[in-house]
Protein backbone atom coordinates (compact mmCIF):
# COMPACT_ATOMS: atom_id res chain seq x y z
CA UNK A 1 0.00 0.00 0.00
CA UNK A 2 1.19 3.49 -0.86
CA UNK A 3 0.84 6.27 1.72
CA UNK A 4 0.45 9.90 0.71
CA UNK A 5 0.60 13.15 2.66
CA UNK A 6 -2.85 14.63 3.17
CA UNK A 7 -2.59 18.17 1.88
CA UNK A 8 -0.31 20.61 3.67
CA UNK A 9 0.00 18.45 6.78
CA UNK A 10 2.26 15.74 8.10
CA UNK A 11 -0.53 13.15 8.08
CA UNK A 12 -0.06 10.20 5.73
CA UNK A 13 -3.09 8.33 4.44
CA UNK A 14 -3.35 5.11 2.45
CA UNK A 15 -4.01 5.56 -1.27
CA UNK A 16 -7.13 3.44 -0.80
CA UNK A 17 -9.39 4.28 2.14
CA UNK A 18 -12.40 2.40 3.45
CA UNK A 19 -15.87 3.91 3.21
CA UNK A 20 -18.64 2.75 5.53
CA UNK A 21 -21.83 4.14 3.97
CA UNK A 22 -23.08 0.57 3.56
CA UNK A 23 -22.80 -0.12 7.31
CA UNK A 24 -26.19 -0.36 9.00
CA UNK A 25 -29.81 -0.49 7.97
CA UNK A 26 -32.50 2.10 7.58
CA UNK A 27 -34.94 3.77 5.23
CA UNK A 28 -32.24 5.73 3.39
CA UNK A 29 -29.37 3.29 3.89
CA UNK A 30 -27.29 2.39 0.83
CA UNK A 31 -26.50 -1.06 2.16
CA UNK A 32 -27.26 -3.36 5.06
CA UNK A 33 -23.88 -4.47 6.36
CA UNK A 34 -24.14 -6.04 9.82
CA UNK A 35 -21.57 -5.71 12.59
CA UNK A 36 -20.36 -9.26 11.94
CA UNK A 37 -19.75 -8.54 8.26
CA UNK A 38 -18.27 -5.12 9.07
CA UNK A 39 -15.67 -6.82 11.29
CA UNK A 40 -14.58 -8.96 8.34
CA UNK A 41 -14.44 -6.04 5.93
CA UNK A 42 -12.49 -3.82 8.33
CA UNK A 43 -9.97 -6.57 9.05
CA UNK A 44 -9.53 -7.23 5.34
CA UNK A 45 -8.80 -3.57 4.63
CA UNK A 46 -6.43 -3.20 7.57
CA UNK A 47 -4.58 -6.36 6.51
CA UNK A 48 -4.03 -4.74 3.10
CA UNK A 49 -2.54 -1.60 4.64
CA UNK A 50 -5.57 0.70 4.70
CA UNK A 51 -5.14 3.22 7.51
CA UNK A 52 -8.06 5.61 6.85
CA UNK A 53 -11.71 4.75 7.50
CA UNK A 54 -14.37 7.28 6.54
CA UNK A 55 -17.92 7.53 7.83
CA UNK A 56 -20.53 10.21 8.60
CA UNK A 57 -23.08 10.87 11.31
CA UNK A 58 -25.91 10.84 8.76
CA UNK A 59 -25.15 7.38 7.33
CA UNK A 60 -28.06 5.17 8.45
CA UNK A 61 -28.93 7.84 11.02
CA UNK A 62 -25.82 7.18 13.11
CA UNK A 63 -25.81 3.41 12.82
CA UNK A 64 -22.80 3.44 10.49
CA UNK A 65 -20.74 5.24 13.13
CA UNK A 66 -21.89 2.80 15.81
CA UNK A 67 -20.89 -0.23 13.74
CA UNK A 68 -17.59 1.40 12.74
CA UNK A 69 -16.73 2.09 16.36
CA UNK A 70 -17.62 -1.43 17.45
CA UNK A 71 -15.63 -2.97 14.57
CA UNK A 72 -12.55 -0.95 15.57
CA UNK A 73 -12.42 -2.07 19.20
CA UNK A 74 -8.84 -2.90 20.03
CA UNK A 75 -7.62 -1.39 16.75
CA UNK A 76 -8.43 2.30 17.20
CA UNK A 77 -4.84 3.48 17.68
CA UNK A 78 -3.84 1.92 14.34
CA UNK A 79 -6.49 3.70 12.28
CA UNK A 80 -7.20 7.23 11.12
CA UNK A 81 -10.91 7.80 11.62
CA UNK A 82 -12.82 10.41 9.62
CA UNK A 83 -16.44 11.46 9.99
CA UNK A 84 -18.66 14.36 8.95
CA UNK A 85 -21.30 16.85 10.06
CA UNK A 86 -23.93 19.00 8.31
CA UNK A 87 -27.05 17.04 7.39
CA UNK A 88 -30.19 16.61 9.47
CA UNK A 89 -29.98 14.40 12.56
CA UNK A 90 -33.37 15.26 14.04
CA UNK A 91 -36.63 17.16 13.49
CA UNK A 92 -35.65 20.38 15.26
CA UNK A 93 -34.67 23.65 13.52
CA UNK A 94 -31.11 23.38 14.89
CA UNK A 95 -30.64 19.70 14.10
CA UNK A 96 -28.93 20.42 10.78
CA UNK A 97 -26.44 22.86 9.28
CA UNK A 98 -23.08 24.19 10.43
CA UNK A 99 -23.98 26.41 13.36
CA UNK A 100 -21.64 26.28 16.35
CA UNK A 101 -24.49 24.55 18.20
CA UNK A 102 -24.91 21.78 15.64
CA UNK A 103 -21.20 21.23 14.94
CA UNK A 104 -20.21 20.81 18.59
CA UNK A 105 -23.34 18.85 19.51
CA UNK A 106 -22.84 16.39 16.65
CA UNK A 107 -19.12 15.99 17.26
CA UNK A 108 -19.86 14.94 20.83
CA UNK A 109 -22.53 12.54 19.57
CA UNK A 110 -20.16 11.07 16.96
CA UNK A 111 -17.48 10.48 19.59
CA UNK A 112 -19.96 8.45 21.64
CA UNK A 113 -21.18 6.41 18.68
CA UNK A 114 -17.62 5.76 17.50
CA UNK A 115 -16.52 4.84 21.06
CA UNK A 116 -13.43 7.01 20.78
CA UNK A 117 -11.87 10.02 22.48
CA UNK A 118 -10.86 11.76 19.27
CA UNK A 119 -11.67 12.07 15.58
CA UNK A 120 -8.66 12.28 13.28
CA UNK A 121 -10.41 14.15 10.45
CA UNK A 122 -13.67 16.01 11.01
CA UNK A 123 -15.30 17.17 7.79
CA UNK A 124 -18.11 19.59 7.07
CA UNK A 125 -20.25 17.44 4.78
CA UNK A 126 -21.86 20.17 2.67
CA UNK A 127 -22.08 23.96 2.47
CA UNK A 128 -24.32 25.99 4.81
CA UNK A 129 -25.00 29.40 3.34
CA UNK A 130 -27.04 30.59 6.32
CA UNK A 131 -24.30 30.31 8.96
CA UNK A 132 -21.52 32.96 8.97
CA UNK A 133 -18.26 31.45 7.77
CA UNK A 134 -16.51 32.83 10.86
CA UNK A 135 -18.88 30.86 13.08
CA UNK A 136 -18.24 27.66 11.14
CA UNK A 137 -14.46 27.96 11.24
CA UNK A 138 -14.39 29.08 14.89
CA UNK A 139 -16.47 26.07 15.94
CA UNK A 140 -14.13 23.71 14.05
CA UNK A 141 -11.09 25.39 15.60
CA UNK A 142 -12.62 24.91 19.06
CA UNK A 143 -12.91 21.17 18.40
CA UNK A 144 -9.25 21.03 17.39
CA UNK A 145 -8.01 23.08 20.35
CA UNK A 146 -10.12 20.99 22.75
CA UNK A 147 -8.53 17.75 21.50
CA UNK A 148 -11.76 16.22 20.24
CA UNK A 149 -10.60 16.62 16.63
CA UNK A 150 -7.08 16.59 15.18
CA UNK A 151 -7.63 17.84 11.61
CA UNK A 152 -10.51 19.40 9.71
CA UNK A 153 -11.67 19.16 6.12
CA UNK A 154 -14.56 20.13 3.88
CA UNK A 155 -16.68 18.12 1.48
CA UNK A 156 -18.85 19.12 -1.48
CA UNK A 157 -17.94 22.80 -1.23
CA UNK A 158 -17.51 24.92 -4.32
CA UNK A 159 -14.28 26.80 -5.00
CA UNK A 160 -15.43 30.12 -3.57
CA UNK A 161 -16.83 28.41 -0.48
CA UNK A 162 -13.44 26.80 0.18
CA UNK A 163 -11.58 30.08 -0.27
CA UNK A 164 -13.95 31.82 2.15
CA UNK A 165 -13.27 29.12 4.73
CA UNK A 166 -9.50 29.32 4.31
CA UNK A 167 -9.55 33.12 4.45
CA UNK A 168 -11.64 33.12 7.63
CA UNK A 169 -9.29 30.62 9.29
CA UNK A 170 -6.30 32.77 8.37
CA UNK A 171 -7.94 35.97 9.66
CA UNK A 172 -8.76 34.34 12.99
CA UNK A 173 -5.52 32.39 13.30
CA UNK A 174 -7.43 29.12 13.63
CA UNK A 175 -7.25 25.63 12.21
CA UNK A 176 -7.53 25.42 8.44
CA UNK A 177 -8.78 22.68 6.17
CA UNK A 178 -6.19 20.10 5.15
CA UNK A 179 -8.49 18.22 2.80
CA UNK A 180 -11.55 18.30 0.64
CA UNK A 181 -13.66 15.21 -0.01
CA UNK A 182 -15.17 15.42 -3.48
CA UNK A 183 -16.75 13.40 -6.26
CA UNK A 184 -14.12 12.98 -8.98
CA UNK A 185 -14.00 10.20 -11.55
CA UNK A 186 -12.94 9.66 -15.12
CA UNK A 187 -16.57 10.35 -16.09
CA UNK A 188 -17.14 13.26 -13.70
CA UNK A 189 -14.14 15.54 -14.19
CA UNK A 190 -15.80 18.86 -13.31
CA UNK A 191 -13.57 19.11 -10.24
CA UNK A 192 -10.68 19.89 -12.59
CA UNK A 193 -12.13 23.32 -13.36
CA UNK A 194 -11.61 24.72 -9.83
CA UNK A 195 -11.39 22.16 -7.03
CA UNK A 196 -8.24 20.37 -8.22
CA UNK A 197 -6.36 23.65 -8.87
CA UNK A 198 -7.42 24.92 -5.44
CA UNK A 199 -6.12 21.72 -3.87
CA UNK A 200 -2.70 22.25 -5.44
CA UNK A 201 -2.61 25.98 -4.79
CA UNK A 202 -3.85 25.93 -1.19
CA UNK A 203 -2.47 22.62 0.07
CA UNK A 204 -5.66 20.58 0.35
CA UNK A 205 -5.43 16.84 -0.07
CA UNK A 206 -8.17 15.39 -2.25
CA UNK A 207 -10.22 12.50 -0.88
CA UNK A 208 -12.53 11.04 -3.50
CA UNK A 209 -15.96 9.68 -2.61
CA UNK A 210 -17.73 7.17 -4.85
CA UNK A 211 -14.71 6.85 -7.16
CA UNK A 212 -16.55 4.21 -9.22
CA UNK A 213 -19.66 6.39 -9.59
CA UNK A 214 -21.74 3.89 -7.68
CA UNK A 215 -20.54 1.05 -9.90
CA UNK A 216 -21.06 2.75 -13.27
CA UNK A 217 -17.32 2.54 -14.02
CA UNK A 218 -16.81 -1.13 -13.15
CA UNK A 219 -17.41 -2.34 -16.70
CA UNK A 220 -20.76 -3.91 -15.84
CA UNK A 221 -22.74 -1.06 -17.39
CA UNK A 222 -22.37 -1.31 -21.16
CA UNK A 223 -23.98 0.21 -24.20
CA UNK A 224 -27.09 -1.69 -25.30
CA UNK A 225 -27.37 -3.78 -22.14
CA UNK A 226 -29.81 -3.57 -19.25
CA UNK A 227 -28.42 -2.23 -16.01
CA UNK A 228 -27.45 -5.13 -13.72
CA UNK A 229 -30.15 -6.27 -11.32
CA UNK A 230 -29.64 -5.43 -7.67
CA UNK A 231 -27.58 -2.29 -8.32
CA UNK A 232 -28.59 1.19 -7.23
CA UNK A 233 -28.78 2.22 -10.91
CA UNK A 234 -31.16 -0.56 -11.94
CA UNK A 235 -34.23 1.69 -12.01
CA UNK A 236 -33.27 5.27 -11.21
CA UNK A 237 -30.11 7.28 -11.86
CA UNK A 238 -29.76 10.24 -9.53
CA UNK A 239 -26.24 10.31 -8.12
CA UNK A 240 -24.03 10.98 -9.91
CA UNK A 241 -26.12 12.58 -12.65
CA UNK A 242 -25.11 11.28 -16.09
CA UNK A 243 -25.71 13.98 -18.68
CA UNK A 244 -24.34 12.08 -21.64
CA UNK A 245 -24.81 8.31 -21.49
CA UNK A 246 -23.12 7.79 -24.85
CA UNK A 247 -19.99 9.49 -23.52
CA UNK A 248 -20.12 7.26 -20.42
CA UNK A 249 -20.35 4.15 -22.55
CA UNK A 250 -17.43 5.35 -24.71
CA UNK A 251 -15.33 5.76 -21.56
CA UNK A 252 -16.34 2.34 -20.24
CA UNK A 253 -15.32 0.69 -23.54
CA UNK A 254 -11.78 2.06 -23.13
CA UNK A 255 -11.72 0.99 -19.47
CA UNK A 256 -12.77 -2.55 -20.36
CA UNK A 257 -10.24 -2.80 -23.17
CA UNK A 258 -7.37 -1.73 -20.90
CA UNK A 259 -8.62 -4.03 -18.12
CA UNK A 260 -8.46 -7.01 -20.48
CA UNK A 261 -4.87 -6.15 -21.39
CA UNK A 262 -3.89 -6.14 -17.70
CA UNK A 263 -6.17 -9.06 -16.80
CA UNK A 264 -7.82 -7.04 -14.06
CA UNK A 265 -11.31 -5.67 -13.45
CA UNK A 266 -12.62 -2.49 -15.02
CA UNK A 267 -13.01 -1.11 -11.52
CA UNK A 268 -9.26 -1.31 -10.92
CA UNK A 269 -8.53 0.60 -14.14
CA UNK A 270 -11.00 3.37 -13.26
CA UNK A 271 -9.57 3.66 -9.74
CA UNK A 272 -5.97 3.63 -10.96
CA UNK A 273 -6.73 6.50 -13.35
CA UNK A 274 -8.09 8.64 -10.52
CA UNK A 275 -5.19 7.74 -8.22
CA UNK A 276 -2.82 9.17 -10.83
CA UNK A 277 -4.49 12.57 -11.00
CA UNK A 278 -2.84 15.68 -9.47
CA UNK A 279 -3.66 16.38 -5.85
CA UNK A 280 -5.42 13.08 -5.14
CA UNK A 281 -4.42 11.62 -1.77
CA UNK A 282 -6.85 8.74 -1.33
CA UNK A 283 -9.88 7.06 -2.86
CA UNK A 284 -12.67 6.12 -0.46
CA UNK A 285 -14.03 2.80 -1.66
CA UNK A 286 -17.10 1.03 -0.40
CA UNK A 287 -18.43 -2.45 -0.85
CA UNK A 288 -21.30 -4.73 -0.04
CA UNK A 289 -18.99 -7.68 0.56
CA UNK A 290 -15.35 -8.66 0.99
CA UNK A 291 -14.89 -9.50 -2.69
CA UNK A 292 -15.74 -5.95 -3.75
CA UNK A 293 -13.27 -4.49 -1.25
CA UNK A 294 -10.60 -6.98 -2.25
CA UNK A 295 -10.95 -6.05 -5.92
CA UNK A 296 -10.81 -2.30 -5.24
CA UNK A 297 -7.71 -2.70 -3.08
CA UNK A 298 -5.92 -4.17 -6.10
CA UNK A 299 -6.04 -0.77 -7.80
CA UNK A 300 -3.26 0.47 -5.52
CA UNK A 301 -0.82 -1.82 -7.33
CA UNK A 302 -2.01 -1.27 -10.91
CA UNK A 303 0.32 0.87 -13.02
CA UNK A 304 -1.17 2.31 -16.19
CA UNK A 305 1.16 3.19 -19.05
CA UNK A 306 1.37 6.71 -20.44
CA UNK A 307 -0.41 5.54 -23.58
CA UNK A 308 -3.23 3.97 -21.56
CA UNK A 309 -3.65 7.16 -19.59
CA UNK A 310 -3.73 9.16 -22.85
CA UNK A 311 -6.51 6.92 -24.20
CA UNK A 312 -8.53 7.34 -21.00
CA UNK A 313 -7.93 11.09 -20.97
CA UNK A 314 -8.97 11.50 -24.59
CA UNK A 315 -12.20 9.55 -24.03
CA UNK A 316 -13.19 11.65 -21.03
CA UNK A 317 -11.74 15.13 -21.56
CA UNK A 318 -14.19 17.95 -20.84
CA UNK A 319 -14.58 21.12 -22.94
CA UNK A 320 -12.93 24.21 -21.52
CA UNK A 321 -15.46 26.66 -20.09
CA UNK A 322 -14.85 30.39 -19.59
CA UNK A 323 -12.51 31.82 -18.33
CA UNK A 324 -10.30 28.77 -18.91
CA UNK A 325 -10.49 28.73 -22.70
CA UNK A 326 -9.46 32.38 -22.65
CA UNK A 327 -6.54 31.59 -20.34
CA UNK A 328 -5.47 28.80 -22.68
CA UNK A 329 -5.38 31.33 -25.54
CA UNK A 330 -3.76 34.30 -23.79
CA UNK A 331 -2.10 33.37 -20.47
CA UNK A 332 0.24 30.52 -21.41
CA UNK A 333 3.35 32.58 -20.71
CA UNK A 334 2.62 32.80 -16.96
CA UNK A 335 0.80 29.68 -15.73
CA UNK A 336 1.39 27.95 -12.39
CA UNK A 337 1.38 24.26 -11.55
CA UNK A 338 -2.18 24.65 -10.29
CA UNK A 339 -3.23 26.29 -13.58
CA UNK A 340 -1.59 23.57 -15.62
CA UNK A 341 -3.42 20.81 -13.74
CA UNK A 342 -6.41 21.82 -15.85
CA UNK A 343 -4.94 23.57 -18.87
CA UNK A 344 -1.92 21.51 -19.92
CA UNK A 345 -3.87 19.00 -22.09
CA UNK A 346 -5.43 21.89 -24.03
CA UNK A 347 -2.27 23.87 -24.79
Amino acid sequence: MEYRLLGHSGLKVSAIAMGTMTFGRGKDAVGSTSLKEAHKQVNLCLDHGVNLIDTANVYSAGRSEEITGAALKGKRADVLLATKVRFGMGPGPNDRGLSRHHIINQCEASLKRLQTDWIDLYQVHQWDGQTPIEEIMAALDYLVSSGMVRYIGCSNWSGWHIMRGLAAAERMGGARFISQQIHYTIEAREAEYELVPIALSEGLGILVWSPLAGGLLTGKFRRGKKHPAGTRHEKEQREPPIRDWERLYDIVEVIVDIAKAHKVSGAQVALAWTLGRPGVASLIVGGRNEDQFRDSLGAADLKLTAEERRRLDDASKLPLIYPYWHQAFTATDRLSEADLALLSPYL
